[in-house]
């Protein structure tokens, strides 16, 4: 189990009640006049996400009223477990899974470089919970937020692969990767493209995992892991939070350590191009003509459109396997964090269906995903005289679309869902600490498990 969770009946522990607002005038006029006088002297209200130490016969400290809204959701318990004294707690009513993740989810601080200053309280939890599938998401959600912190020094192409091995291995799962020239021998050309002026070599990571005769799901994660917008350089301010450009890789792989950790009856296959985007002579160039792996030329008209370019590789890869579902991931544009915000993920797909389930998923699991329209009328923004198309609409309007319409045109006819994610949270919310974050994965496992599940 994840550090902040417990499943052993032997500790002693400290009781936390959860008081409904709605129910807060009921709840007070049933407390002892000590705990009634110590309630009016704190302005307990029971508003969500006020706790307040409750004293016993005695007077001294003894439970945990903590104020809840009602809501199903990872902020009802996130927030306790840096809000509490360390120690160990336990709840005096049931409560949803997705309430104790969110306990799970706020212990979360990533520590490589600076110790944690406090250690979280930790919450034990009765067998009524499946604890296994607890520690499986902590623990892809973990995964997929140190991935996205870790900075770009110590998470180049090398390290981002090595990681990617490390899930592999640890899984009984496929790794093969493709590093350097060898990418043009086996033509992924615009990977090798975007990646070449790196000191540390482009490379594409191949996973593999399940039985030959389960149905095919493909992960894609754009592992860009640090753009500073090539030759169409970014400003110091655009290039700060850089480091997160690997947000789309590092969602497939969590995701899909959780989709192994949970035996999924589906055959999975992950790809991620791995790359930085970085400046020197050998850098491609505003203008240059690209032949991709499906064989559509694309003009360059901005260096800085470069995911796309590393993702159409790896799709194209994809759709020859004629998969059931392609999945991608990728942090690629701002015009969607202009659609939607940073805090819900941009999601485009082929299939209303599949499109309606996930988002029905995200609601159910605290995820939120929102859908864009793949307008086919945009993709006149995408000509170009001189090859089948550009890299980057030169329109400021629909960006997030015309990226999603650039990426369709490697995946045929084949369902697939593509997120345009921030994959970094801006601001502190209770079980969602600022810093890298996992954006869209529960919900769509959520939905693999109802589709593929037994």
């Amino acid at each position: 189990m994840a550090d902040s969770l417990l499943t052993t009946t032997d500790e002693t522990s400290s009781p936390i009640e959860l008081v409904p607002t709605s129910e807060f005038e009921t709840w007070q006029a049933e407390r002892s006049p000590l705990a009634l006088s110590w309630l009016l002297k704190n302005e307990f209200t029971a508003k969500s996400g006020q706790t307040i130490w409750l004293p016993d016969d005695e007077g001294n400290p003894y439970s945990v009223a903590v104020g809840w809204n009602g809501d199903d959701d990872l902020a009802t318990l996130g927030g306790l477990p840096y809000g509490l004294p360390a120690g160990v707690y336990h709840l005096t009513s049931s409560v949803t899974e997705l309430q104790v993740l969110g306990w799970a989810l706020g212990a979360y601080r990533f520590d490589r470089y600076k110790s944690n200053e406090k250690e979280p309280a930790q919450l034990l939890i009765s067998d009524e919970y499946d604890a296994e599938r607890l520690n499986n998401a902590e623990a892809a959600i973990t995964l997929t937020r140190d991935l996205i912190n870790t900075p770009a020094g110590d998470m180049l192409p090398t390290a981002l692969a090595e990681e990617a091995q490390q899930v592999a291995d640890a899984n009984g799962a496929s790794c093969r990767i493709t590093v350097g020239d060898d990418l043009l021998e086996q033509n992924f050309n615009a990977i090798h493209a975007v990646g070449r002026a790196s000191v540390d070599a482009p490379r594409l990571i191949d996973i593999g995992w399940g039985r030959e005769d389960d149905p095919l799901v493909i992960l894609v994660g754009k592992g860009v892991c640090f753009d500073s917008g090539g030759l169409d350089i970014k400003s110091a301010a655009g290039m700060r939070t850089m480091k997160k450009d690997m947000g789309g890789a590092a969602h497939v792989l969590g995701l899909a350590q959780l989709i192994m950790a949970e035996r999924l009856p589906i055959r999975l296959r992950v790809l991620v191009p791995a790359v930085e985007n970085a400046i020197a002579g050998n850098a491609y160039r505003p203008g240059d003509v690209l032949q991709t792996r499906n064989g559509i030329t694309v003009e360059i008209d901005n260096t800085d459109a470069e995911g796309r370019l590393v993702l159409c590789d790896a799709l194209a890869l994809a759709a020859e396997d004629q998969p059931e579902l392609i999945i991608d991931f990728s942090t690629l544009t701002g015009s969607a964090r202009s659609a939607v915000g940073a805090e819900i993920s941009a999601m485009f797909c082929n299939n209303d269906d599949v499109a309606q389930d996930i988002y029905r998923a995200g609601v159910e699991q605290d995820d939120p995903v929102w859908r864009l329209p793949l307008h086919q009328p945009y993709t006149h923004m995408l000509e170009s005289k001189i090859a089948d198309t550009v890299n980057s609409a030169s329109s400021p309007y629909g960006g997030a679309i015309t990226a999603a319409l650039f990426l369709q045109k490697f995946i045929a006819a084949i369902d697939w869902v593509h997120f345009d994610i921030m994959a970094f949270n801006n601001r502190h919310r209770p079980g969602r600490p600022a810093g890298g974050e996992a954006m869209g994965v529960r919900a769509v496992f959520a939905y693999l498990l109802g589709r593929y599940g037994s």
